[in-house]
Order: structure tokens, then sequence, then C-alpha cells
């Protein structure tokens, strides 16, 4: 009756009184004749426990019926997960809004990594959701981010490399024969003495693409403990604690007038910092 859940699952819920017969809890040795009522009561999952409204701070950049427009910042996770079954941006908007709690994911349509700062798009109502997951597969939602990047790439360029599951660390992406279509974009802003402001715009979404495809061409970003260097010749560039990677404009077409709009947001402070300090200083 109950194929979702294994048999030691429901053994332990039977032994605990979660499972009743007609309001009585039974023991395992109880038959069933047909027609009894049963009622199956699941111990809460970390899952379950994760979609909780929790009072977080947002920083809201626009909001009106259809959409919300936030900048995250560094540390905050988008969605609960393994590890981190609290604290999210899902509930945060779950407390921002009694609506949210009414859409698939409170209406989450992408993400950042968790040490990755920028914007978001939030959808508010169903069809704006939709609407919007169908913008971003269409391409025609612009997210351009700032990175700075060890090395110097050239002024101009594209990956267009296929992205999916390292083939045996498989915590990481990495591009491989077979993977999703991945492509990114970069041009070059500002050079430094051992790295590169570059602005790097997704065509399409997969996870951690700018992070691999940056290190694919042989420029990985700075701080990214997963795809870039553990040491390099600038204690500067070493010293900054994540991936320098902001999401700084995003653009798309509004879901109920149909109109272009875009949203830019400078970069954090930590990340103006380094690079502050890669212009006033020699390594």
């Amino acid at each position: 009756m109950f194929p979702e859940h294994s048999r030691s699952r429901l053994q332990s819920w039977l032994k605990s009184g979660r499972i009743l017969i007609d309001g009585a809890s039974p023991d395992s040795k109880s038959k069933v004749w047909g027609g009894e009522t049963v009622l199956v009561s699941p111990e809460p999952t970390e899952a379950m426990l994760a979609e909780q409204a929790e009072d977080i701070p947002l920083r809201v950049l626009h909001e009106d019926d259809t959409l919300l427009i936030i900048d995250k910042p560094v540390g905050l996770v988008v969605h609960p997960g393994s590890g981190n079954w609290s604290g999210t941006l899902l509930n945060a908007l779950l407390h921002h809004g009694a609506r949210f709690r009414e859409l698939p994911r409170a209406g989450i349509v992408h993400r950042l990594d968790k040490d990755t700062s920028g914007l978001l798009v939030v959808a508010k109502t169903l069809e704006a959701q939709t609407d919007l997951v169908r913008q971003l597969q269409a391409r025609t939602v612009k997210r351009h981010y700032q990175a700075l990047v060890h090395g110097h790439p050239g002024e101009s360029g594209e990956v267009n490399a296929p992205i999916g599951r390292h083939p045996v660390q498989r915590t990481r992406m990495a591009v491989v024969p077979g993977g999703r279509e991945a492509l990114t974009r970069y041009r070059v802003i500002e050079r430094f003495s051992r790295a590169t402001l570059v602005e790097c715009e997704l065509a399409t979404g997969r996870t951690h693409q700018i992070r691999v495809h940056m290190a694919h061409i042989g420029h990985p970003l700075v701080g990214d403990a997963t795809y870039g260097k553990a040491r390099s010749a600038d204690p500067r560039l070493d010293a900054f604690s994540r991936q320098a990677l902001h999401a700084w404009q995003l653009g798309l077409i509004h879901p109920r007038t149909g109109e272009p709009c875009r949203w830019e947001t400078p970069l954090p402070a930590d990340f103006e910092g380094l690079l502050a300090l890669l212009r006033s200083t020699t390594p």
C-alpha cells in the first residue's frame, strides 16, 4: 500500500504508534480483513522540517505582484539540502510572504552557489514561475557575472563545452563527453599582475558552470576551493576565502507586462576590497 516507504521504516512507525487501524494502534501480528481504515503518520523528515518560515533579512531590489528581485549575500544557501536544512533563501521567502508557501520551491526558479553573491529572480505566482522557467529554457533571461580569475585570458571568448558530474568525484562537476550543453561567454574588464577581472554571460545555466568553464580553459576563479588553485604566487589572491564570483546584472521579460527589465547590483565589500588591494599594491 505504501511502496515509497521501506519495510523497516513501516515497522518502526508501527512500533512507535504512527500506524493506526480504525483508530487503534495494532501490533505487527494483527490481521486486516478488508474495510478497515489505515492511518499512517510519517515521522517528519529533514526535508519536511526544512520548509519552515524563518526571519532572515533579504535585500530586495524590486518587488511587485508578480516577481521579486533579490541581491543574495555570500553565505546564503538558496534551497535546503544535505547539510543545510535551515537558514536558506527558501526559509526566508516563506517568512517574507504567505503566497510563497503555495508555490513549488517557494517560487525559486534558478540558483546561485552558497558563496556566490548577486541577483536572483523569484516568482510570486505560479503563472510567473512557469513563464520564467520557460524564459530560462529559451535563453531570454540575461545573467551577467563578474569574476576574478587566475592568469590572463584573451580579451574575449566563449567556452562551449558540455558539463556533467565528475566521473570519480561525484560532488564535483566537470567538462565531460555526453554532459549537458553549456555555453559561457566572457570578456576582460581589468587586468592585474597575476589575475584578471572578467565579465561572464551565461547562455545556459548548468551547476557551477562559470567555475567549471573558466577552470577548463586554465583560468580558475580566485578563491575557488573546489576548482581553483590551492596556492598561487600572489598571497593576496590566496587569502580570499570564497570564489570571486558576483551576479551583477539580470535581465528578463516581465511575465505580466511583457516589458524588458534589467537590474544591477554593485560588487560586495569583500570582492571590491580585493580589487582595491590589487590596484594599490604589488605582490
